[in-house]
């Protein structure tokens, strides 16, 4: 696919979903290289423009340099996004929000803290991000040090050949104490995601290290 082609169906992508206004977004392609550049009024919808343009074939990387402009009666203080922020957590029963630090300069959130699993790392960002007056996440949780598994690296291989989105034979996974390295090819950007996620599914797990290309 030509870079020209590629760029059409990265602007029909953005004007297909309704939570994206692709009005003020643009979008070069050099080699693959999506470059999307413009302004979002939220930082959720400046994660969904991002996520719809990594789901299409032929984006080999993605550069993101849009910026977020509240909109200017949104009137969400710094104060009140850290309340919320710190409410939306308290209620999400797979986070424990009392090891949880929110920082919220300018509109610029700061996750800190530790917590079990890569997955409530994730959901916490998740549940951030989505807050009205939100312009950029800075997410510093880590994971607590757990019991080293020693069938770290066959536990991943499994996961990934139980799922059918995935060519676990293209993929090699090595492991060196508590960090994965994933290497090889796949086809689409969502294959490298669950292959992250395998990886960070295994107990003992604090660093994933992603070289998967995609071809």
């Amino acid at each position: 696919m030509s870079d020209l082609s590629l760029r059409q169906h990265i602007l029909e992508e953005l004007e297909f979903h309704p939570e994206i206004n692709a009005a003020n977004i643009g979008a070069t392609v050099d080699n693959g290289v999506v470059t999307l550049s413009g302004h979002v009024s939220s930082y959720a919808e400046k994660i969904n423009a991002e996520r719809a343009v990594k789901s299409i074939r032929g984006v080999r990387a993605l550069a993101q340099e849009i910026q977020v402009r509240p909109d200017k009666n949104a009137g969400t203080t710094d104060d009140a996004i850290a309340a919320r922020a710190l409410s939306i957590i308290a209620w999400s029963s797979d986070v424990p929000e009392q090891d949880i630090n929110i920082t919220v300069q300018n509109g610029w959130v700061t996750l800190e803290g530790q917590v079990d699993w890569q997955y409530q790392k994730e959901a916490v960002e998740r549940a951030v991000h989505k807050l009205s007056g939100v312009v950029a996440i800075d997410n510093r949780l880590t994971l607590r040090a757990r019991v080293n598994v020693e069938d770290v690296r066959q536990r991943i291989e499994q996961a990934l050949k139980r799922n059918a989105e995935v060519d676990a034979q293209r993929i090699q996974v090595k492991v060196e104490g508590d960090t994965v390295k994933l290497q090889g090819r796949v086809h689409l950007w969502r294959e490298r995601k669950i292959a992250e996620r395998a990886a960070w599914s295994v107990p003992g797990v604090r660093q994933v290290e992603d070289h998967l290309l995609l071809a």
